[in-house]
């Protein structure tokens, strides 16, 4: 297993993460992810850990926090030999406490994932999504606080856009507050906007993307193809309208990509679309999800190997997609371009 940096950080990494989210799985978007029990997460977790996998990323608002209580019966015993990553700001119920990133809720939040991860200490929190209506120094100075208490290590953000991200750094950096040093994003083959100001960002200030749905919410499993209708167990059924947007035939042309190459390499389609993903800048580790163990050996088979010069164009050139403005003319034009060359 290869480790990173974590952005500006002396925080060690795996190339690939292991995403808690099929744990304990329920109601409508969760149980059609998974719902892997504690025995089952155990036997997972060893996995992991004979593969060099030792971060593991979980949020409150997975299946109402029963991820995390998974997840803690999970490493129990062996808290020391693993990193956790956890979010919150997203609703966990109907009152008006029970969102957001204020002082109150962020120590309620944080004391919360604690007791149901079984643990005195998380390595990584991640603020689930911005929340406009707190100001951005009361967040920070409270994570700072945390941090100095203890009970986090570092921070990070998870689908900010490029200005809520640099706002909160800039703030970090005028009080000499802790410092964001992930972003957890969206990131695929059939997903490539966080290269347009994300990523740039990323580069610049130095913050590690952790990247979610490297499959395209199950559309890069080599599954779904032109011509065919959705495979029966396909959880796209009961998700789709959940995650992401995909142009299906943009989808059809990556896939027929994917399988020209791995005729030439002997990979899997899902091997060669997160392999992808680990060659590009700012990218600290990919989250793998997985409701099996056969599932999970099959996306672990996605390090060890690279893909050649020729067939990362390939893929480059099939996924592309025009940029919208003020990111076009950066993209298209001769004078622009010199200016602020693309990063991939």
């Amino acid at each position: 297993m290869e480790y990173r940096n974590l952005g500006a950080s002396g925080l060690r990494v795996p190339v690939l993460s292991f995403g808690a989210g099929t744990f304990a799985g329920s109601g409508p978007l969760f149980s059609a992810w998974g719902s892997t029990d504690a025995a089952e997460a155990r036997r997972l977790v060893d996995i992991c850990l004979e593969a060099g996998v030792n971060l593991f990323d979980t949020a409150d608002v997975y299946s109402a926090g029963a991820s995390e209580e998974v997840l803690g019966q999970a490493i129990r015993g062996r808290r020391d030999a693993v990193l956790i990553s956890t979010k919150t700001a997203l609703p966990m119920g109907e009152g008006p406490a029970d969102w957001g990133s204020s002082r109150s809720r962020l120590i309620r939040s944080v004391d919360a994932a604690l007791r149901r991860l079984g643990t005195d200490y998380i390595d990584i929190l991640q603020l689930h999504a911005f929340d406009a209506s707190t100001p951005v120094e009361e967040t920070l100075s409270t994570l700072d606080g945390l941090v100095t208490a203890g009970k986090i290590r570092y921070i990070g953000a998870s689908n900010f856009s490029g200005w809520e991200l640099m706002k909160s750094l800039a703030i970090s950096d005028k009080y000499a507050y802790v410092r964001h040093v992930a972003h957890q994003v969206y990131y695929s083959l059939a997903g490539r906007d966080y290269e347009w100001e994300l990523m740039p960002l990323g580069k610049d200030q130095n913050v590690g993307a952790l990247v979610w749905s490297p499959l395209a919410w199950g559309r890069l499993t080599g599954k779904i193809r032109r011509g065919q209708p959705l495979p029966e167990k396909s959880r796209l059924h009961e998700t789709a309208t959940f995650g992401p947007p995909v142009d299906d035939e943009k989808l059809f042309d990556i896939v027929d990509v994917l399988d020209e190459i791995a005729g030439e390499t002997g990979k899997s389609v899902p091997q060669i679309a997160i392999n992808w993903l680990l060659s590009r800048p700012t990218v600290a580790s990919v989250i793998i999800g997985a409701r099996n163990e056969e599932q999970l050996r099959q996306n672990l088979g996605a390090v060890g190997w690279t893909l050649s010069k020729e067939q990362i164009e390939k893929l480059d050139k099939v996924s592309e997609l025009t940029a919208p403005y003020p990111y076009f003319p950066y993209r298209r034009q001769e004078g622009f371009a010199r200016l602020n060359p693309p990063l991939v």
